[in-house]
C-alpha cells in the first residue's frame, strides 16, 4: 500500500489544503492528516542543560526532543533554519480552489534534525510531524506536497536509515497571510508546549 503522503502526491497535481481551519486556531490535527494510520506522534522532551518547551529560541539554536520512532524513542537536535516566503501568486497556483489562498502566501519552514540518541532509524521518520508555523499570533493552514521538491528540502518517507551524528532537514508548508509582521516555526509534541522560533514578516 502507498503511504497516503505518496497517494496524495500521484492523484493530485496541486497540493492539499489539508488546514483550511488552522488559520482561525481549528481544524484537523495536522499529524492525523498527513501521515499514514498507526504511526506514532512526535514526542518533545529536553533535558535539564537544554531549552525547556515553550522556550523562545534564538536564531540558530538548537532544541532537544525525543520521538517516538517506530525503531524506538531517538533523541534530535532540532533547529528551525530559515522560512521561505513566496508570492500570492504561486500561492494561488498551489491550491485548487482559488478562494482559499486569497490574500495568503506561502510559507516553507526548514528544519534540521540531528540523530543524537536512540536507536538508528530503519523506516521513514516523524520528527517533523511537530512542525507548524504561526504568522502575527495565528496558526496558518496546512499544505501536503507543497515543499516536496522545494531546494534543500528532503521527503521524510525517503529516509530510511538514519544513525546517530546524521543530519537531514524536513520542511513544512503552510498558507500563511500577506504581509504578516512575524512568523514563528513551532515544534513541539502533539499536546505539549512548543520550542518557538521567531522569524521577520515580509
Amino acid at each position: 500500500m502507498l503511504h497516503q503522503k505518496t497517494a496524495l502526491r500521484v492523484a493530485a497535481p496541486v497540493a492539499v489544503l489539508a488546514l483550511a481551519l488552522t488559520a482561525c486556531g481549528g481544524g484537523e490535527d495536522k499529524a492525523d492528516a498527513k501521515k499514514p494510520a498507526g504511526k506514532s506522534k512526535a514526542k518533545a522532551a529536553a533535558t535539564p542543560a537544554e531549552a525547556a518547551s515553550g522556550s523562545e529560541m534564538a536564531t540558530g539554536e538548537s532544541a532537544e526532543g525525543k520521538v517516538e520512532e517506530e525503531a524506538g524513542n531517538v533523541t534530535y537536535d532540532i533547529t528551525a533554519q530559515k522560512v521561505d516566503v513566496g508570492t500570492e501568486a504561486e500561492a494561488q497556483e498551489l491550491v485548487q480552489d482559488k478562494a482559499e489562498a486569497k490574500g495568503m502566501v506561502l510559507a516553507v519552514a526548514h528544519m534540521k534534525f540531528t540523530h543524537k540518541g536512540g536507536p538508528a532509524l530503519t523506516s521513514d521518520s516523524d520528527a517533523g510531524e511537530g512542525t507548524t508555523i504561526w504568522a502575527d499570533g495565528k496558526r496558518g493552514a496546512l499544505l501536503i506536497g507543497a515543499s516536496d521538491d522545494a531546494p534543500g528540502c528532503e521527503d521524510p518517507y525517503d529516509v530510511e536509515s538514519w544513525k546517530t551524528g546524521e543530519s537531514h532537514t524536513f520542511c513544512e508548508s503552510y498558507l500563511i497571510p500577506a504581509n504578516a509582521k512575524e512568523m514563528e516555526v513551532h515544534w513541539s509534541e502533539e499536546d505539549g508546549e512548543p520550542f518557538i522560533w521567531k522569524f521577520p514578516g515580509q
